[in-house]
């Protein structure tokens, strides 16, 4: 039987609209595996406020 718990959701924000000041977010919600990955997850993203793809890291 597969064991549970190292699955976890986590959330990766814009980093460049953070900076920016600019009204709103730019969010994701994906799952990692945290034995696999312990440190925090930064990825390509399109943002759509922006209209481009930006780098967005994990928050939490």
């Amino acid at each position: 039987m597969a064991k549970k718990g190292n699955r976890v959701q986590v959330i990766l924000e814009c980093t460049e609209h953070k900076n920016s000041g600019m009204p709103g977010t730019s969010r994701y919600i994906t799952k990692k595996n945290k034995k696999n990955t312990p440190e925090r997850l930064e990825l390509k993203k399109f943002n759509p406020i922006l209209k481009k793809v930006t780098l967005h890291k994990e928050i939490k």
